[in-house]
């Protein structure tokens, strides 16, 4: 079974393959092979889109480990940023201008590989998929898995399912709204957690608080050396993230809390003030025993739970 996996991220693609050996030994790993990554471009986005997932089969091709030569693609996983629509097969990227409208993906790769089996999620749902799999959901009855990086995503596990909801969009955590802020977002609302403390809404903030730097990266190993507006943007970005947290934990009523995304690797100046809203106002008695934590998987977390997805 030819298993090929794409995150359609908020800046990034990335593609991989599943290879033959992809199962361990207890039977919930997976191995991906060939993992491409691009910068979303300005246009031509599905162009760019379809050379990377031809470029990750070739190369699959010529892996033995992967069949060889003549790879056949008999199933994609494609987790998407969202909003998506299920039904229709298309994903309408906040952060992708040219998508805004909906792109219908699953239609546009289904042309790509004829007669390949499709399978669609928010990139939210598969995360969780991950981590139910592999990572720290395992065992859990009812949990919520987030990614923070660019934007801010999540996918709701209950009795061990991954919920989708209604339209594909449950776990869509990004935009709960926190107390204090009323930053403007991308989705035309205000006061989201995404807007106050993603990474790309943290560097906004410290830039205009005259911060030099350019990405979440660096606003991270500059917090880390001490820089106090680094230190500050950090902070309001924990702080929002655990108001938004303990909203979720309460609304459904969960276990555990696995936070993964690049931002999420910033260390102590964002987890310290994190986990101090948590305990701040998560208060209600059936949250006593809630745990928040950091994803395990440490790389291609949503690749993983798209291939999960198809297989």
């Amino acid at each position: 079974m030819g298993v090929l996996a794409l995150d359609i991220g908020a800046s990034k693609f990335a593609a991989a393959v599943v290879g033959a050996d992809a199962v361990r030994a207890d039977g919930i790993g997976m191995q991906l092979r060939h993992i491409t990554r691009i910068d979303v471009p300005a246009g031509e986005v599905w162009a760019a889109c379809r050379s990377l997932l031809t470029r990750v089969v070739e190369l699959a091709g010529s892996d033995d480990a992967c069949g060889g030569a003549g790879f056949e693609v008999t199933a994609v996983g494609i987790a998407a940023a969202g909003p998506v629509d299920r039904d229709s097969g298309s994903t309408a990227p906040l952060n992708i201008p040219e998508w805004s409208a909906g792109f219908p993906v699953v239609d546009a790769v289904g042309e790509l590989f004829p007669g390949a089996e499709i399978h669609f999620a928010i990139d939210g749902a598969a995360l969780a998929a991950a981590e139910l799999r592999v990572g720290g959901l395992r065992g859990v009855r009812q949990g919520l898995a987030m990614t923070v990086s660019s934007g801010i995503g999540g996918g709701i596990v209950s009795e061990g399912r991954v919920l989708l909801g209604r339209t594909g969009n449950a776990g869509h955590v990004g935009h709960i709204v926190v107390p204090g802020w009323d930053v403007p977002c991308a989705c035309g609302g205000t006061g989201c957690v995404e807007a106050v403390a993603s990474g790309m809404s943290s560097v906004r903030w410290a830039r205009e608080q005259g911060w030099a730097g350019a990405t979440g990266a660096e606003l991270a190993r500059a917090a880390n050396s001490g820089d106090r507006t680094a230190l500050a943007a950090l902070a309001r970005a924990g702080t929002a993230l655990g108001q938004a947290v303990s909203a979720a934990a309460a609304t459904l009523d969960i276990d555990r809390v696995v936070i993964g995304g690049g931002f999420a690797e910033s260390g102590a100046p964002l987890w310290d003030p994190l986990l101090a809203a948590v305990h701040r106002h998560a208060r209600l008695g059936f949250l006593r025993d809630l745990q928040v934590e950091k994803s395990s998987i440490t790389e291609g977390a949503t690749l993983v739970g798209a291939a999960a997805l198809a297989r």
